[in-house]
């Protein structure tokens, strides 16, 4: 008997060694086989990190297994993922590991654990999962044989966590399943078979920009029956899940080479109303097990025909409710007098023959009933909407009858009596006189809070009337934190604005007593412009996050404010008109009361790129410079010793450059040009250092006779700085020049050129003025060039008092010339009018004297200007 365990010992030990060797003997050939044959039959790039072979996980089948594959598409879906996984397991029997290498290896099961399947067919058709390599010399019959490498005789596969994608770029369709769980079991191999399956997943569902389904959760434990042979696909044991709405099946599928069959009918295997509760998402409604109800609820649907790419099924799909109610047990409130009567029907095949029947739908909460009927037909075409509302829907009412967890506490009251008919060409054509609309609708008590705002938004009043080819706004009553506003006006497209999300057309009038943009900034917003004012900072964004002209307005406002109040600026009497479009605020004819004076403006602001832009031409009149100066940043950086003036100031500035998120200059891209001109204005140097160290440095200045009444002078924007056009002023009857720049950083570079009494040039210049007459020493005046660099706040003052010396030293040579000069030529009169004679002198002499008033002449022409000297006068009194 030991003999007999020692040898089974020996042999299962035998056994098991085989068992773990073996994989070291077929890993590699594996691996070569499954390459070569992707390589021979796949157009796209497949890849793994690692391939294990092992012959206990599924005993007594061998397990191939791929780690962190993926499946990379070639043209013309070049660089898309079409397929990756955590990991695929092939499991085969393990004689299949001893097969010649001519002959294919069969597999059995197939498990995927985290894949993702990413399925995209583009507008041309084309899909990227056709990855399967053509050959044109193959007949249809050499396609199909088994000598790739391997063949499916699948009796078991498993996907394990999945993601699914599809999108169809043509009919912009794009369905999401999530947390797919799939099992599926039977004899694949077999002609005609049963396959028992299991699918649970999350479904999301979008076509076009209407979102049908999101996280919707979908499961069905189905039996089909497979007809391989045939491709058809029998409904046998079924039951689907949609949340917790319950569906049988029954019917087939088939698949043909040109077009496929259907021929289902399904139903809600009860007619309990809480079957309508089912499809409403459970984040909504929660748990719905102890909800008392009344009345029925039923789906009963039918889809018949051939699909292909004219075609698709006939279709009758009901919806009917009645008499029904529901009361959840912990909420105060119940629903009643429920009916729903809808239905979606095709009875041609054809595409455009599909449409919706609304026969009625209500309900009621309190003694508040709400009604809705209507249909839509050639859906696919050209719609055709027809669809009436009427009722009252109390808003704080809908969390006291569902349990929903709503974002915010909504209040109001919402009623309507209208009738809609139109066609969706129309609205795309613009076309709003043919929607024929009638009635009125009106939102009274109305709130809502959120982050995004500091304050509570109330709107009092909002009450339109519907006729046919206008939509009248009557009234607008809003509220929020200090901030009031009323409106008036006419809309254009609301429905097309509803239905179809174009932009919002129409004109409105605003009328506001106090409009605080304050109030629409959110905590955050505040929070951060307090911690900029503590910088002396106010310019620095107020948060984060953009603030973004609406994209849905093609809206003009006119408007008229008593007072609006922005950030620690105030504006009185304000109003003018602003037209939106595309991200784009155009502002016109805007006038304003502030600093005391007054302000008007025009220009555009576009958030339409990512870097906000603006240009604005702004003209400011009689403003009291202290406060605009003061607050401004922009006129800070204008001007840097502003601070110091006291009076009125006009100014007109015509600047462009790009804003910071919270639509303020970003001062550093300005360009453009500012003219100032100061009407009144008394001079505190105290306020500004630059004039202090001037004063210091210039000690003959009396800055504080300093008169800027009546100064203008011009400006222009150049990469960051300021450059400022020569301007002339007076200090006490000193007269300045000045001219240069100053920059963002606050750094100066001017330079004053001042015509100051010579006299205030102390010894450098007393020598000089003594060559003068006291009263003419008294009124001469000079130039001296002053330079200031450096910053506002510490700047550097040079004084050029040699260059104001030397100017005044030639000013006396040329005096002096100029006076010598004249003075020749006073003698020189002198002489020629002495040599007149008398009338009555003799003939005689008359040469003589001629000839002594010649040399005279020359003698003092010789003298003034050095042409004779007394060696030559000598020499020639000898001859």
């Amino acid at each position: 008997m030991k003999k007999i365990l020692k040898i089974i010992g020996i042999i299962v030990g035998v056994f098991i060694l085989l068992l773990a060797l073996t994989p070291l003997f077929f890993k590699g050939t594996l691996e070569k086989l499954v390459r070569n044959t992707l390589a021979k039959n796949v157009n796209a790039t497949v890849d793994w990190s690692e391939m294990d072979l092992s012959l206990f996980s599924s005993f007594p089948d061998a397990a191939l297994t791929l780690k962190d594959f993926s499946v990379i598409n070639n043209k013309p879906f070049q660089g898309d993922t079409l397929a990756s996984g955590k990991l695929i397991e092939l499991d085969m029997g393990i004689t299949q590991l001893f097969k010649k290498s001519d002959e294919p290896i069969k597999v059995d099961a197939v498990y995927l654990d985290e894949a993702f399947v990413n399925i995209k067919i583009d507008s041309l058709g084309n899909a990227n999962y056709d990855i399967a390599k053509k050959n044109p010399t193959e007949t249809p019959e050499e396609t199909t044989s088994e000598d790739d490498g391997f063949t499916f005789a699948l009796s078991k596969y498993e996907l394990k966590n999945a993601r699914i994608n599809y999108l169809d770029e043509a009919t912009q369709t794009f369905l999401r399943l999530t947390n797919v769980n799939h099992t599926g079991t039977g004899d694949l191999s077999a002609k005609i078979s049963e396959l028992d399956t299991e699918t649970e997943a999350l479904v999301s569902l979008q076509i076009e920009d209407i979102e049908y389904l999101k996280d919707n959760k979908a499961a069905l434990d189905a039996v089909f029956q497979l007809d391989l042979e045939n491709q058809k696909y029998t409904f046998l044991e079924n039951e689907a899940k949609i949340n917790e709405l319950s569906l049988t099946f029954n019917g087939f599928v088939k698949v043909n080479e040109n077009s496929n069959e259907l021929d289902i009918t399904f139903k809600t295997p009860s007619s309990d109303f809480k079957n309508f509760l089912a499809v409403i998402p459970e984040v909504y409604v929660k748990e719905i097990s102890d909800v008392k109800t009344t009345g029925s609820f039923t789906v009963d649907g039918m889809l018949k025909g051939v699909v292909d790419d004219t075609r698709i099924p006939m279709m009758d799909i009901k919806i009917n409710s009645s008499n029904a109610s529901f009361k959840y047990p912990d909420l105060p409130k119940e629903v009643r007098n429920i009916t729903i009567d809808a239905q979606l029907k095709n009875e041609t095949g054809l595409l455009q023959d599909t449409y919706v029947t609304i026969g009625g739908i209500t309900f009621k909460i309190d003694d508040e009933l709400f009604s809705a009927n209507g249909s839509i037909r050639n859906i696919t075409e050209n719609a055709l909407v027809n669809m009436a509302l009427k009722g009252t829907l109390n808003l704080a009412k809908i969390d006291q009858v569902l349990p929903i967890e709503m974002e915010q506490n909504l209040s109001g009251v919402f009623t309507a009596d209208l009738t809609t008919n139109f066609d969706m060409a129309s609205i795309e054509k613009e076309q709003y006189q043919n929607i024929k609309s009638n009635g009125n609708a009106s939102l009274t008590g109305f709130t809502y809070n959120d982050e995004a705002f500091k304050n509570e938004l109330r709107i009092d009043e909002a009450k339109i009337d519907f006729v046919p080819g206008t939509i009248k706004l009557n009234s607008f009553k809003a509220a929020s934190g200090q901030t009031d506003v009323a409106a008036t006006g006419t809309i254009q497209n609301l429905i097309p604005w509803i239905l179809a999300k174009e932009d919002l057309k129409g004109r409105f009038n605003i009328q506001s007593n106090t409009f605080n943009v304050n109030d629409f900034m959110s905590s955050e917003d505040e929070n951060t412009s307090e911690g900029n004012k503590t910088n002396d900072n106010n310019t620095a964004a107020l948060s984060e996050a953009s603030v973004k002209i609406p994209d849905f307005l093609d809206a003009t406002l006119d408007f008229t404010a008593n007072k609006v109040i922005y950030d620690n600026i105030t504006l009185t009497n304000a109003k003018g008109s602003v037209a939106i479009q595309e991200e784009t605020a155009k502002l016109s004819n805007v006038t304003s009361n502030i600093f005391g004076g007054n302000i008007a403006f025009s220009g555009n602001v576009s958030t339409k790129n990512e870097v906000p832009m603006f240009a604005m031409n702004l003209d400011l009149k009689k403003v009291d410079i202290g406060q605009s100066f003061q607050q401004l940043e922009l006129l800070k950086y204008i001007a840097p010793i502003a601070k110091a003036l006291e009076g009125d100031i006009n100014t007109t500035l015509a600047l462009e450059g790009e804003l910071t998120k919270d639509l303020t200059p970003k001062l550093s891209t300005l360009a453009g040009n500012v003219l100032a001109q100061i009407l009144t204005a008394e001079v505190n140097s105290q306020n500004a250092p630059l004039l202090s160290k001037l004063g210091e440095k210039v000690s003959f200045l009396n800055l504080e006779k300093l008169s800027l009444r009546d100064l203008s002078t011009a400006l222009t924007f150049n990469n960051g700085n300021i450059e400022v056009q020569p301007f002339d002023f007076e200090i006490k009857g000193i007269k300045v020049n000045a001219q240069g720049s100053h920059g963002l950083n606050k750094s100066i570079n001017y330079q004053l050129n001042m015509d100051v009494p010579a006299k205030y040039l102390g010894g450098e210049v007393t020598n000089l003025l003594s060559k003068l007459d006291p009263e003419e020493a008294e009124n001469t005046s000079v130039i001296l060039p002053i330079g200031l660099k450096g910053s506002v706040t510490n700047p550097t003052i040079s004084v050029d008092t040699k260059a104001a010396v030397n100017t005044l030293t030639q000013k006396l040579i040329d005096k002096q010339k100029e006076e010598l000069v004249n003075k020749g030529t006073d003698i020189l009169e002198d002489l020629i009018g002495g040599s007149n004679k008398p009338k009555d002198s003799t003939n005689t002499n008359t040469n003589t004297t001629e000839q002594t008033t010649t040399d005279v002449v020359k003698d003092v022409l010789g003298g003034l200007f050095g042409r004779k000297n007394k060696k030559q006068d000598s020499t020639k009194s000898g001859n």
